[in-house]
Protein backbone atom coordinates (compact mmCIF):
# COMPACT_ATOMS: atom_id res chain seq x y z
CA UNK A 1 0.00 0.00 0.00
CA UNK A 2 2.83 2.84 0.86
CA UNK A 3 4.53 1.51 -2.74
CA UNK A 4 1.28 2.49 -4.19
CA UNK A 5 1.11 5.56 -2.47
CA UNK A 6 4.62 6.41 -3.21
CA UNK A 7 4.19 5.47 -7.40
CA UNK A 8 1.12 8.03 -6.84
CA UNK A 9 2.47 10.82 -5.45
CA UNK A 10 5.90 10.83 -7.56
CA UNK A 11 3.22 10.30 -11.07
CA UNK A 12 1.13 13.23 -9.80
CA UNK A 13 3.82 15.24 -7.84
CA UNK A 14 4.98 17.04 -11.43
CA UNK A 15 1.42 18.04 -13.30
CA UNK A 16 0.50 19.04 -9.56
CA UNK A 17 3.34 21.43 -9.43
CA UNK A 18 3.17 22.30 -13.34
CA UNK A 19 -0.63 23.24 -12.45
CA UNK A 20 0.94 25.56 -9.63
CA UNK A 21 3.10 27.40 -11.66
CA UNK A 22 0.47 27.90 -14.30
CA UNK A 23 -2.29 29.08 -11.82
CA UNK A 24 0.34 31.64 -10.12
CA UNK A 25 1.43 32.75 -13.96
CA UNK A 26 -1.88 33.49 -14.59
CA UNK A 27 -2.95 35.30 -11.20
CA UNK A 28 0.26 37.47 -12.58
CA UNK A 29 -0.54 38.08 -15.67
CA UNK A 30 -4.44 38.72 -14.40
CA UNK A 31 -3.88 41.33 -11.68
CA UNK A 32 -0.61 42.60 -11.84
CA UNK A 33 1.17 42.59 -15.47
CA UNK A 34 0.22 45.11 -17.96
CA UNK A 35 -0.10 42.79 -20.81
CA UNK A 36 0.83 42.88 -24.18
CA UNK A 37 -2.79 44.45 -25.58
CA UNK A 38 -1.89 47.52 -23.39
CA UNK A 39 1.24 48.03 -24.27
CA UNK A 40 0.51 47.35 -28.09
CA UNK A 41 -1.69 50.30 -27.51
CA UNK A 42 0.37 52.94 -25.83
CA UNK A 43 2.39 52.13 -29.33
CA UNK A 44 -0.22 52.15 -32.13
CA UNK A 45 -1.67 55.45 -30.09
CA UNK A 46 2.04 57.06 -28.97
CA UNK A 47 -0.45 59.77 -26.86
CA UNK A 48 2.37 60.50 -24.34
CA UNK A 49 5.16 61.63 -26.87
CA UNK A 50 3.02 64.57 -27.61
CA UNK A 51 3.82 66.56 -25.15
CA UNK A 52 7.33 67.25 -25.83
CA UNK A 53 6.21 67.07 -30.30
CA UNK A 54 8.24 64.75 -30.28
CA UNK A 55 6.94 60.71 -31.36
CA UNK A 56 10.44 59.15 -31.18
CA UNK A 57 9.29 56.31 -33.56
CA UNK A 58 12.97 55.11 -33.70
CA UNK A 59 14.59 53.54 -36.35
CA UNK A 60 15.98 50.45 -33.83
CA UNK A 61 15.57 46.52 -35.34
CA UNK A 62 16.32 44.93 -31.97
CA UNK A 63 13.57 42.71 -30.10
CA UNK A 64 14.80 43.62 -26.72
CA UNK A 65 13.94 47.25 -25.65
CA UNK A 66 16.85 47.11 -23.18
CA UNK A 67 19.32 46.39 -25.75
CA UNK A 68 21.33 49.75 -26.51
CA UNK A 69 19.39 50.54 -30.02
CA UNK A 70 16.69 51.00 -28.23
CA UNK A 71 17.78 54.29 -27.15
CA UNK A 72 18.30 56.33 -30.41
CA UNK A 73 18.46 59.96 -30.23
CA UNK A 74 15.50 61.92 -32.01
CA UNK A 75 17.47 62.43 -34.94
CA UNK A 76 17.21 58.83 -35.97
CA UNK A 77 13.42 59.09 -35.23
CA UNK A 78 11.07 58.13 -38.77
CA UNK A 79 8.94 61.68 -38.89
CA UNK A 80 11.95 63.91 -38.54
CA UNK A 81 10.39 65.11 -35.28
CA UNK A 82 12.29 66.81 -32.32
CA UNK A 83 11.89 67.70 -29.10
CA UNK A 84 10.89 71.06 -28.63
CA UNK A 85 13.09 71.33 -25.59
CA UNK A 86 17.00 72.27 -25.96
CA UNK A 87 18.63 68.60 -25.88
CA UNK A 88 21.93 67.56 -23.91
CA UNK A 89 24.87 65.78 -24.88
CA UNK A 90 26.09 62.48 -22.99
CA UNK A 91 28.30 64.32 -20.85
CA UNK A 92 26.02 66.66 -19.67
CA UNK A 93 23.65 63.82 -18.76
CA UNK A 94 26.59 62.63 -16.48
CA UNK A 95 27.76 65.56 -14.95
CA UNK A 96 23.97 65.70 -13.61
CA UNK A 97 23.54 61.72 -12.83
CA UNK A 98 27.30 62.18 -11.11
CA UNK A 99 26.08 65.66 -8.77
CA UNK A 100 23.11 63.51 -8.15
CA UNK A 101 24.97 60.50 -6.64
CA UNK A 102 27.98 61.89 -5.57
CA UNK A 103 26.29 64.02 -2.89
CA UNK A 104 27.47 65.48 0.05
CA UNK A 105 26.33 62.07 2.01
CA UNK A 106 29.04 61.02 0.61
CA UNK A 107 31.21 62.60 3.98
CA UNK A 108 29.34 59.98 5.88
CA UNK A 109 30.66 56.93 4.31
CA UNK A 110 33.20 55.99 6.28
CA UNK A 111 31.50 56.26 9.32
CA UNK A 112 29.33 53.61 8.07
CA UNK A 113 31.78 51.69 7.04
CA UNK A 114 32.97 51.80 10.46
CA UNK A 115 29.94 50.54 11.38
CA UNK A 116 29.37 47.34 8.58
CA UNK A 117 32.71 46.23 8.77
CA UNK A 118 34.09 44.39 5.38
CA UNK A 119 30.59 44.12 4.89
CA UNK A 120 30.20 48.13 3.78
CA UNK A 121 32.93 47.26 1.48
CA UNK A 122 30.88 44.50 -0.32
CA UNK A 123 27.92 47.14 0.00
CA UNK A 124 29.55 49.49 -1.20
CA UNK A 125 29.74 47.80 -5.09
CA UNK A 126 26.88 45.92 -4.64
CA UNK A 127 25.04 49.38 -4.44
CA UNK A 128 26.63 50.78 -7.27
CA UNK A 129 25.53 47.49 -9.33
CA UNK A 130 21.97 47.35 -8.41
CA UNK A 131 21.47 51.24 -8.59
CA UNK A 132 22.78 51.05 -12.28
CA UNK A 133 20.70 48.40 -13.07
CA UNK A 134 17.67 49.65 -11.69
CA UNK A 135 18.41 53.06 -13.10
CA UNK A 136 18.29 51.14 -17.02
CA UNK A 137 14.93 48.87 -16.19
CA UNK A 138 13.37 51.82 -15.08
CA UNK A 139 14.24 53.91 -19.02
CA UNK A 140 13.64 50.26 -20.40
CA UNK A 141 10.05 50.62 -19.11
CA UNK A 142 9.65 53.91 -20.92
CA UNK A 143 9.85 51.64 -24.15
CA UNK A 144 7.57 49.30 -25.65
CA UNK A 145 7.90 47.30 -29.48
CA UNK A 146 5.58 47.98 -32.16
CA UNK A 147 4.20 45.80 -34.68
CA UNK A 148 7.36 46.17 -37.12
CA UNK A 149 9.83 44.98 -33.92
CA UNK A 150 10.75 48.87 -33.85
CA UNK A 151 11.18 50.19 -30.00
CA UNK A 152 9.06 53.51 -29.43
CA UNK A 153 9.38 55.58 -26.30
CA UNK A 154 5.83 55.39 -25.37
CA UNK A 155 5.99 56.82 -22.03
CA UNK A 156 7.54 60.26 -20.71
CA UNK A 157 7.53 60.11 -17.00
CA UNK A 158 7.70 58.13 -13.28
CA UNK A 159 4.24 58.65 -13.18
CA UNK A 160 3.32 57.18 -16.61
CA UNK A 161 5.06 53.98 -15.67
CA UNK A 162 3.14 53.85 -12.50
CA UNK A 163 -0.21 54.26 -14.32
CA UNK A 164 0.46 51.96 -16.93
CA UNK A 165 1.57 49.56 -14.33
CA UNK A 166 -1.71 49.91 -12.14
CA UNK A 167 -3.88 50.02 -14.55
CA UNK A 168 -6.04 46.42 -13.32
CA UNK A 169 -5.86 47.58 -9.23
CA UNK A 170 -5.82 51.30 -9.29
CA UNK A 171 -5.45 53.13 -12.20
CA UNK A 172 -6.18 56.58 -10.78
CA UNK A 173 -3.93 56.35 -8.15
CA UNK A 174 -0.89 54.56 -9.28
CA UNK A 175 0.38 57.76 -11.09
CA UNK A 176 -0.64 60.40 -8.24
CA UNK A 177 1.13 58.18 -5.31
CA UNK A 178 4.30 58.23 -7.57
CA UNK A 179 4.15 61.86 -8.27
CA UNK A 180 3.48 62.53 -4.66
CA UNK A 181 6.42 60.20 -3.65
CA UNK A 182 8.67 61.95 -5.73
CA UNK A 183 7.56 65.39 -5.05
CA UNK A 184 8.08 64.56 -1.05
CA UNK A 185 11.43 63.12 -1.69
CA UNK A 186 13.40 66.27 -3.74
CA UNK A 187 11.67 69.00 -1.68
CA UNK A 188 12.91 67.07 1.58
CA UNK A 189 16.67 67.03 -0.30
CA UNK A 190 15.81 70.75 -1.05
CA UNK A 191 15.24 71.37 2.40
CA UNK A 192 18.36 69.18 3.64
CA UNK A 193 20.90 71.18 0.95
CA UNK A 194 19.29 74.55 2.64
CA UNK A 195 19.99 73.70 6.10
CA UNK A 196 23.23 72.33 5.36
CA UNK A 197 24.59 75.25 3.22
CA UNK A 198 22.95 77.71 5.98
CA UNK A 199 25.17 75.38 9.15
CA UNK A 200 28.04 75.52 6.68
CA UNK A 201 27.81 79.14 5.59
CA UNK A 202 27.57 79.89 9.65
CA UNK A 203 30.80 77.60 10.82
CA UNK A 204 32.60 78.74 7.88
CA UNK A 205 31.82 82.39 7.89
CA UNK A 206 32.48 82.20 11.53
CA UNK A 207 34.37 86.35 11.84
CA UNK A 208 31.18 87.65 10.70
CA UNK A 209 28.26 88.67 13.54
CA UNK A 210 26.23 86.02 11.51
CA UNK A 211 23.26 84.66 13.06
CA UNK A 212 21.67 81.46 11.78
CA UNK A 213 18.66 83.26 10.84
CA UNK A 214 20.52 85.59 8.13
CA UNK A 215 22.38 83.08 6.93
CA UNK A 216 19.13 81.30 5.93
CA UNK A 217 18.09 84.37 4.70
CA UNK A 218 21.43 84.98 2.47
CA UNK A 219 21.15 80.91 1.44
CA UNK A 220 17.60 81.84 0.04
CA UNK A 221 18.80 84.89 -2.01
CA UNK A 222 21.43 83.41 -3.48
CA UNK A 223 19.27 80.77 -4.52
CA UNK A 224 16.29 82.90 -5.93
CA UNK A 225 17.79 82.57 -9.37
CA UNK A 226 16.83 78.89 -9.27
CA UNK A 227 13.24 80.00 -10.52
CA UNK A 228 14.61 81.41 -13.90
CA UNK A 229 16.19 77.65 -14.90
CA UNK A 230 13.95 76.87 -17.41
CA UNK A 231 17.31 74.31 -19.65
CA UNK A 232 18.62 71.78 -18.45
CA UNK A 233 22.20 72.81 -19.73
CA UNK A 234 22.25 75.12 -17.34
CA UNK A 235 21.69 72.76 -14.34
CA UNK A 236 24.40 70.29 -16.78
CA UNK A 237 27.08 73.46 -16.30
CA UNK A 238 25.83 73.61 -12.27
CA UNK A 239 26.18 69.82 -11.90
CA UNK A 240 29.62 70.41 -13.99
CA UNK A 241 30.62 72.39 -10.88
CA UNK A 242 29.42 70.78 -8.40
CA UNK A 243 31.27 67.60 -9.05
CA UNK A 244 34.37 68.96 -9.55
CA UNK A 245 33.83 70.98 -5.99
CA UNK A 246 32.60 67.23 -4.56
CA UNK A 247 35.88 65.50 -6.18
CA UNK A 248 38.39 68.82 -5.02
CA UNK A 249 36.96 67.81 -1.47
CA UNK A 250 37.56 63.85 -2.00
CA UNK A 251 40.73 64.60 -2.90
CA UNK A 252 41.82 67.10 0.10
CA UNK A 253 40.24 64.11 2.13
CA UNK A 254 42.36 61.23 0.52
CA UNK A 255 45.03 63.42 0.10
CA UNK A 256 45.73 64.19 3.94
CA UNK A 257 44.69 60.21 5.03
CA UNK A 258 47.39 59.30 2.41
CA UNK A 259 50.03 61.71 4.38
CA UNK A 260 48.89 59.97 7.62
CA UNK A 261 49.73 56.73 6.16
CA UNK A 262 52.12 55.68 9.27
CA UNK A 263 49.23 55.03 11.30
CA UNK A 264 47.71 52.83 9.03
CA UNK A 265 49.03 49.25 10.71
CA UNK A 266 46.76 49.62 13.66
CA UNK A 267 43.40 50.19 11.79
CA UNK A 268 41.24 47.25 11.90
CA UNK A 269 37.95 46.45 9.95
CA UNK A 270 36.02 44.19 11.81
CA UNK A 271 34.49 40.75 10.39
CA UNK A 272 31.63 40.71 12.43
CA UNK A 273 28.44 42.76 12.86
CA UNK A 274 27.51 43.43 16.42
CA UNK A 275 25.53 46.44 16.33
CA UNK A 276 22.50 45.89 13.88
CA UNK A 277 20.78 48.84 13.91
CA UNK A 278 24.15 50.36 13.26
CA UNK A 279 24.25 48.21 10.44
CA UNK A 280 20.80 48.75 9.09
CA UNK A 281 21.64 52.96 9.35
CA UNK A 282 25.12 51.50 7.08
CA UNK A 283 23.06 50.29 4.59
CA UNK A 284 20.69 53.15 3.77
CA UNK A 285 23.41 55.52 3.84
CA UNK A 286 25.24 53.34 1.23
CA UNK A 287 21.95 52.69 -1.07
CA UNK A 288 20.54 56.07 -0.71
CA UNK A 289 23.85 57.52 -1.78
CA UNK A 290 23.93 55.88 -5.63
CA UNK A 291 19.75 56.89 -5.97
CA UNK A 292 19.36 59.62 -9.05
CA UNK A 293 16.15 57.32 -10.53
CA UNK A 294 13.79 60.23 -10.14
CA UNK A 295 16.09 62.57 -12.78
CA UNK A 296 16.25 59.59 -15.01
CA UNK A 297 13.34 60.03 -17.21
CA UNK A 298 13.57 63.45 -18.07
CA UNK A 299 17.75 63.16 -18.49
CA UNK A 300 17.21 59.98 -20.82
CA UNK A 301 14.43 61.97 -22.69
CA UNK A 302 16.45 65.89 -23.57
CA UNK A 303 19.56 63.28 -24.46
CA UNK A 304 20.88 64.34 -28.35
CA UNK A 305 21.66 60.28 -28.73
CA UNK A 306 19.76 58.01 -26.44
CA UNK A 307 22.28 55.24 -27.58
CA UNK A 308 24.55 56.52 -24.89
CA UNK A 309 21.89 55.89 -22.27
CA UNK A 310 23.25 52.64 -20.32
CA UNK A 311 26.88 53.12 -20.66
CA UNK A 312 26.71 56.60 -19.26
CA UNK A 313 25.02 55.16 -16.48
CA UNK A 314 27.88 52.48 -16.07
CA UNK A 315 30.61 54.82 -16.54
CA UNK A 316 29.17 57.15 -13.80
CA UNK A 317 28.42 54.54 -11.45
CA UNK A 318 31.52 53.21 -11.65
CA UNK A 319 33.29 56.27 -11.06
CA UNK A 320 31.26 56.94 -8.35
CA UNK A 321 32.37 53.30 -6.65
CA UNK A 322 35.91 54.17 -7.07
CA UNK A 323 36.02 57.51 -5.37
CA UNK A 324 33.81 56.58 -2.57
CA UNK A 325 35.41 53.00 -2.00
CA UNK A 326 38.98 54.80 -1.58
CA UNK A 327 37.73 57.46 0.07
CA UNK A 328 35.80 55.15 3.14
CA UNK A 329 38.60 52.92 3.01
CA UNK A 330 41.40 55.40 3.48
CA UNK A 331 39.81 57.54 5.93
CA UNK A 332 38.78 54.58 8.35
CA UNK A 333 42.80 52.90 7.98
CA UNK A 334 43.62 57.07 9.26
CA UNK A 335 41.13 57.12 12.23
CA UNK A 336 39.56 54.08 12.93
CA UNK A 337 37.40 53.61 15.84
CA UNK A 338 37.21 57.57 15.99
CA UNK A 339 35.89 58.06 12.32
CA UNK A 340 32.84 60.79 13.49
CA UNK A 341 29.48 60.42 11.51
CA UNK A 342 30.85 63.48 9.15
CA UNK A 343 34.37 63.05 8.00
CA UNK A 344 35.20 66.57 7.61
CA UNK A 345 35.30 66.78 11.63
CA UNK A 346 38.26 64.73 11.65
CA UNK A 347 39.88 67.32 9.57
CA UNK A 348 42.74 69.86 11.27
CA UNK A 349 40.84 73.21 11.88
CA UNK A 350 42.52 75.14 9.02
CA UNK A 351 41.99 72.33 6.37
CA UNK A 352 38.19 71.85 7.79
CA UNK A 353 37.29 75.59 7.23
CA UNK A 354 38.86 75.27 3.17
CA UNK A 355 37.11 72.10 3.32
CA UNK A 356 33.48 73.60 4.30
CA UNK A 357 33.94 76.08 1.92
CA UNK A 358 33.75 74.07 -0.98
CA UNK A 359 31.06 71.85 0.92
CA UNK A 360 28.86 75.22 1.30
CA UNK A 361 29.30 75.63 -2.75
CA UNK A 362 28.59 72.17 -3.60
CA UNK A 363 25.29 72.30 -1.50
CA UNK A 364 24.61 75.52 -3.35
CA UNK A 365 24.87 74.48 -6.52
CA UNK A 366 23.18 71.31 -5.45
CA UNK A 367 20.18 72.79 -5.24
CA UNK A 368 18.68 73.57 -8.29
CA UNK A 369 18.67 70.16 -9.79
CA UNK A 370 16.31 68.71 -7.12
CA UNK A 371 14.18 71.56 -7.61
CA UNK A 372 13.70 71.72 -10.58
CA UNK A 373 13.04 68.41 -11.22
CA UNK A 374 9.90 69.01 -7.97
CA UNK A 375 8.92 72.19 -9.82
CA UNK A 376 8.59 70.19 -13.28
CA UNK A 377 6.59 67.40 -11.52
CA UNK A 378 4.26 69.75 -9.75
CA UNK A 379 3.85 71.73 -13.62
CA UNK A 380 3.17 68.91 -15.58
CA UNK A 381 2.09 66.54 -13.29
CA UNK A 382 0.09 67.55 -10.38
CA UNK A 383 -1.22 70.99 -11.71
CA UNK A 384 -1.15 70.56 -15.48
CA UNK A 385 -0.26 73.63 -16.45
CA UNK A 386 0.23 74.22 -20.15
CA UNK A 387 3.81 75.60 -21.07
CA UNK A 388 2.25 77.43 -24.62
CA UNK A 389 -1.14 78.64 -23.04
CA UNK A 390 -0.81 82.64 -21.92
CA UNK A 391 0.23 83.60 -18.55
CA UNK A 392 1.99 80.79 -18.61
CA UNK A 393 5.57 82.07 -17.69
CA UNK A 394 3.71 83.82 -14.88
CA UNK A 395 1.93 80.47 -13.35
CA UNK A 396 5.60 79.04 -13.78
CA UNK A 397 7.43 81.17 -11.89
CA UNK A 398 4.62 81.80 -9.10
CA UNK A 399 4.78 78.05 -8.59
CA UNK A 400 8.64 77.99 -8.50
CA UNK A 401 8.85 81.03 -5.37
CA UNK A 402 6.36 79.16 -3.58
CA UNK A 403 8.03 76.44 -3.93
CA UNK A 404 11.42 77.87 -3.02
CA UNK A 405 9.83 79.89 -0.40
CA UNK A 406 8.16 76.46 1.52
CA UNK A 407 11.82 75.07 1.41
CA UNK A 408 13.09 77.76 3.60
CA UNK A 409 9.92 77.93 6.12
CA UNK A 410 10.23 74.09 6.59
CA UNK A 411 14.68 74.55 6.98
CA UNK A 412 13.50 76.95 9.91
CA UNK A 413 10.65 75.24 11.54
CA UNK A 414 11.18 71.57 11.27
CA UNK A 415 12.39 70.21 14.38
CA UNK A 416 14.56 66.67 14.73
CA UNK A 417 15.38 67.41 10.39
CA UNK A 418 17.86 64.43 10.24
CA UNK A 419 15.31 62.10 11.73
CA UNK A 420 12.50 63.27 9.69
CA UNK A 421 14.72 63.32 6.76
CA UNK A 422 15.64 59.57 7.61
CA UNK A 423 12.26 58.55 7.94
CA UNK A 424 11.04 60.03 4.55
CA UNK A 425 13.98 58.79 2.75
CA UNK A 426 13.30 55.35 4.43
CA UNK A 427 9.83 55.44 2.80
CA UNK A 428 10.57 57.28 -0.77
CA UNK A 429 14.37 56.81 -1.28
CA UNK A 430 14.26 52.74 -1.16
CA UNK A 431 10.97 52.87 -2.95
CA UNK A 432 11.76 54.36 -5.64
CA UNK A 433 15.32 53.39 -6.47
CA UNK A 434 15.03 49.96 -5.41
CA UNK A 435 11.26 48.68 -4.91
CA UNK A 436 9.52 50.21 -7.87
CA UNK A 437 11.79 50.06 -10.19
CA UNK A 438 11.83 45.74 -10.10
CA UNK A 439 8.01 45.73 -9.62
CA UNK A 440 7.94 48.05 -12.66
CA UNK A 441 10.00 46.09 -14.82
CA UNK A 442 8.23 42.82 -13.42
CA UNK A 443 5.01 44.05 -14.91
CA UNK A 444 5.86 45.83 -18.16
CA UNK A 445 8.72 43.19 -19.77
CA UNK A 446 7.33 39.72 -17.95
CA UNK A 447 7.29 38.00 -20.82
CA UNK A 448 10.45 39.29 -22.12
CA UNK A 449 12.11 38.29 -19.31
CA UNK A 450 14.42 34.96 -18.62
CA UNK A 451 14.33 33.12 -15.43
CA UNK A 452 17.03 34.85 -14.53
CA UNK A 453 16.44 38.19 -14.67
CA UNK A 454 12.85 37.86 -13.05
CA UNK A 455 14.74 36.37 -10.06
CA UNK A 456 16.74 39.11 -10.21
CA UNK A 457 13.90 41.40 -10.64
CA UNK A 458 12.45 40.00 -7.61
CA UNK A 459 15.50 39.89 -5.44
CA UNK A 460 16.16 43.76 -5.88
CA UNK A 461 12.47 44.08 -4.66
CA UNK A 462 12.46 41.91 -1.84
CA UNK A 463 15.94 43.99 -0.97
CA UNK A 464 13.69 47.19 -1.42
CA UNK A 465 10.53 46.28 1.26
CA UNK A 466 13.64 44.96 3.53
CA UNK A 467 15.64 48.40 3.29
CA UNK A 468 11.80 50.74 3.37
CA UNK A 469 10.90 48.56 6.77
CA UNK A 470 13.84 48.33 8.34
CA UNK A 471 15.08 52.15 7.94
CA UNK A 472 11.60 53.23 9.14
CA UNK A 473 11.73 50.90 12.11
CA UNK A 474 15.10 52.85 13.30
CA UNK A 475 14.15 56.02 12.31
CA UNK A 476 11.08 55.68 14.38
CA UNK A 477 13.39 54.59 17.43
CA UNK A 478 15.34 57.34 16.68
CA UNK A 479 12.88 60.01 16.89
CA UNK A 480 11.23 58.13 20.23
CA UNK A 481 14.40 58.35 21.60
CA UNK A 482 15.16 61.74 20.24
CA UNK A 483 11.51 62.86 22.32
CA UNK A 484 12.23 60.82 25.28
CA UNK A 485 15.85 63.16 26.07
CA UNK A 486 13.60 66.45 25.47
Amino acid sequence: MRAELWSFWTSSAPSSLSWVKTCAESLWMKCFHAGAEENQGLVVRDELAHTYGDVCRCDSQASNPESPAAFRSDSSCEDGAHSTRPKITTWEAGWNVTNAIQGIFVLGLPYALLQSGYMGLLLLVLAALICSYTGKILVSCLYEEDENGHSVRVRRTYEDIATACCRHICPYIGGKVVNAAQVVELVMTCILYLVVSSNLMCHSLFFLPLTPAACSAITFFILVPCMLIRDLRVLSHLSLFCSLAQFFITFIVIGYCLRQSSQWASRRLSAVMVDFDGFQVAVGVIIFSYTSQIYLPTLEESMTDRLDFNSMIDWTHILACVLKTALSVVAFLTWGEETKEVITDNLPTALRMVVNLCLLAKALLSYPLPFYAAAEILQTGVLKLNSSAEGSERGTLLLRGSLLFLTLIMALCVPHFSLLMGLTGSVTGAAMTLLLPALFHLQLKWTQLGVSRRILDLLILLLGCFCSISGVICSIKGMITAFEDK
